[in-house]
């Protein structure tokens, strides 16, 4: 999977523009994060998206067209930091807890919330840990996992800006 990451520009209706540009070219969107910048004017819109080189090249140059669009950036796995957070709500019988917080403590992850019959926690990491996290979870029954999709920031000096 590759994170493509643009500048937008902050105003009513730009997500609805750019996502439907993908649905009318056929590309997939595994995930989406959008948030303001530094800039209250701007907007950091990541795409994840499963396709090949060439696929991803023709979108990237659709993208670049987009009025509202102020720079388009495939960011390099090696040299960009990937994140995304999770919040999965588990059941929770008392005999079961110190396992699931055993778990918890294995990955890092935190209780955010706790009742009668479940524990919510937070995780924050790749996509792998993330999944196996869920995974070691399985057992004890997922009620529900909640997923932000993936932040993505490329290392050291290099930025996003607007071109």
């Amino acid at each position: 999977m590759k994170c493509v990451s643009t500048l937008v520009r902050n105003h009513s209706g730009v997500l609805l523009k750019v996502t439907s540009l993908f649905g009318r070219r056929g590309f997939n969107i595994q995930s989406v994060t959008v948030g303001v910048t530094e800039d209250p004017e701007i907007s950091r819109m990541t795409f994840t998206v499963a396709d090949d080189e060439k696929t991803i090249s023709q979108l990237v140059k659709q993208l670049s067209k987009l009025e509202d669009v102020l720079s388009v950036k495939v960011l390099n796995d090696s040299d960009c930091i990937k994140r995304e957070l999770c919040f999965i709500k588990v059941k929770a019988q008392s005999d079961k807890r110190s396992k699931i917080i055993e778990i918890a403590d294995i990955f890092r992850a935190r209780i955010i919330d706790v009742s009668k019959n479940t524990i919510t926690l937070e995780i924050t990491g790749d996509g792998d840990k993330t999944e196996a996290f869920i995974e070691m979870l399985s057992d004890f029954g997922i009620c529900e996992v909640v997923r932000t999709g993936i932040l993505a920031i490329e290392r050291g000096e290099e930025m996003l800006s607007i071109k």
